[in-house]
């Protein structure tokens, strides 16, 4: 596992879980992406895969899915390159997150955490996250 690749150790500020290199499109996947694509190619052990399913379900349920508030938010010719980051004060749901990396951990995927007080210009914001433009600024 790697982390705080920015080199932003233990800076406050927003926090996100990511793939150490990009996928063939160029994108960092995110730590839900990573876990689904673990069990959708059938690599998850018989509990692992029912703890995975429970997981998002009950994520699912409890918070929301930019996406569906928004339906352009990821559109990459609306909001190229759009990121969802959590906010600092979302100690929960970074918590819930760590069970995801414990399950990427086993797997041996790779990821790593960045942080950041202004990663890119908001296109969604909640209690919980804000999905970004990187490289554009608010300003």
């Amino acid at each position: 596992m790697l982390r705080n690749l920015d080199d932003a150790r233990g800076a406050p500020g927003f926090v996100r879980f990511e793939s150490p290199t990009p996928n063939s499109r160029g994108r960092h996947v995110g730590v839900f992406g990573l876990a689904n694509r673990l069990a959708h190619d059938g690599a998850l052990a018989p509990d692992d895969w029912a703890w995975w399913r429970h997981s998002n379900d009950w994520c699912n349920a409890a918070y929301p899915d930019p996406s569906t508030v928004d339906p352009q938010v990821y559109d990459h010719a609306v909001n190229p390159g759009a990121t969802a980051w959590f906010r600092p004060s979302a100690v929960h749901l970074i918590d819930k997150t760590r069970e995801y990396l414990d399950l990427l951990d086993r797997y041996g995927v790779p990821w790593t955490e960045r942080r950041s007080a202004a990663p890119g210009r908001v296109v969604y914001a909640d209690d919980g996250q804000v999905v970004v433009v990187p490289g554009e600024s608010d300003d």
